[in-house]
């Protein structure tokens, strides 16, 4: 099957995508730079990972380009797959040169930059007539809203720092003055309910539709409002034909998470999202389309490709939204998670390859 390189193995999402290639016959080599990670990454020890390969300085130097590119050289023209969304910008930047060494499925900048933009992908969504929270201006008309810079990504924030909720003028104005340390406007939100949930896309070369697999989101670290924990897999069609319209529109190829609450669009995650090893644990054909579509192979989009019902959870975060469910009086999800521990699949581990999780386990809790 060729030679696959998988970036920034720091990430744990990079199990799955190392996995999935190498099960395929894929001669996985796993990059990481030792700026950015002092520590061997759990998914060097896969025994999917044919190689692990160790990138002097860090994803955000400017000579990192050049690093990767004279890696990528070595291999003859492998296939890229990149976890982390630095590399991916910097891959994106000079996608013409990097085409001469790997294949790849990677946007322009402009466009990453255009749906890492929240008030862009906002304002596409009305023209396209798909739902958004409404955006105030000046002083909001009612509370909770949500406070935001138009790109916490770019600013290297954590998910739960991406945002705040306040719940009347003087924090609203307070989480005004503090995301304008990031952003000279941020934007505010209506917060909007519903069931929070994702819908994940794979576009090839020409924008066409590959791949798609939905998530809804169970529990969340904090729980007032952070990452998923754990989540669960289902199938609508409606929801993946909104993100695909949004999607292309703005000429976009490669893979896309775009975040959902009840029928309202709230962003796009224009890269590797955090529930990725839902691929893996739905037996989803995400990451071998990818690779196949990124050599140049034309693939039919296969709607319902994957399990629905799967319920995925990282066992060390879940734990602490429990915890945190409990404490903020919401013993219902408390209880859930307790019935989780028998039914719910954890996120990295496998039987053929147990290695990996044990690293992880062990290096957060000697984190910790």
């Amino acid at each position: 099957m060729g030679v696959a390189v998988v970036t920034d193995g720091k990430y744990r999402t990079s199990i799955a995508a190392v996995r999935a290639l190498g099960r395929a016959g894929y001669q996985v080599v796993v990059t990481q730079t030792r700026g950015d990670c002092p520590l061997e990454p759990p998914v060097f020890a896969s025994r999917y990972a044919h190689e692990g390969r160790w990138l002097e300085g860090g994803a955000a130097d400017p000579d990192y380009p050049d690093r990767l590119y004279a890696l990528l050289a070595e291999y003859g023209h492998p296939m890229l797959f990149c976890a982390g969304a630095a590399t991916l910008n910097a891959v994106a930047k000079q996608r013409e040169r990097f085409a001469r060494v790997c294949d790849f499925l990677i946007a322009p900048s402009g466009v990453l930059d255009a749906l890492n933009d929240k008030e862009a992908v906002h304002r596409r969504c009305g023209e396209l007539g798909i739902p958004v929270p409404r955006q105030y201006e000046g002083v909001p008309e009612r509370y909770p809203v949500i406070v935001k810079p138009h790109c916490g990504e770019k600013f290297g924030l954590k998910a739960k720092e991406r945002y705040a909720v306040a719940k009347g003028p003087e924090e609203c104005e307070a989480y005004r003055l503090l995301m304008s340390r990031y952003d000279p406007s941020p934007i505010v939100l209506e917060k909007v309910g519903g069931d929070g949930m994702g819908a994940s896309l794979l576009l090839d070369r020409e924008g066409r539709l590959v791949s798609a697999l939905c998530h809804r989101r169970v529990r969340e670290y904090p729980a007032a409002g952070g990452p998923s924990t754990c989540c669960e897999s289902f199938y609508d069609e409606g929801m993946i034909d909104s993100a695909y319209r949004l999607l292309s529109s703005f000429g976009f190829v490669g893979m896309a998470m775009v975040e959902f609450k009840g029928e309202y669009v709230l962003e796009v995650n224009p890269r590797v999202w955090g529930s990725f090893p839902m691929t893996e644990r739905a037996e989803s054909p995400f990451v071998l389309s990818y690779a196949r579509a990124a050599a140049g192979e034309r693939l039919d989009y296969q709607p319902r490709d994957y399990q629905t019902g799967v319920r995925m959870r990282f066992t060390l975060n879940d734990g602490a939204a429990m915890l945190d469910y409990l404490c903020h009086g919401r013993p219902g999800p408390f209880f859930q998670g307790m019935a989780d521990w028998f039914r719910a699949r954890e996120a990295l581990s496998a039987r053929d390859d147990p290695v990996p999780f044990r690293r992880y386990l062990r290096g957060i809790l000697l984190k910790r």
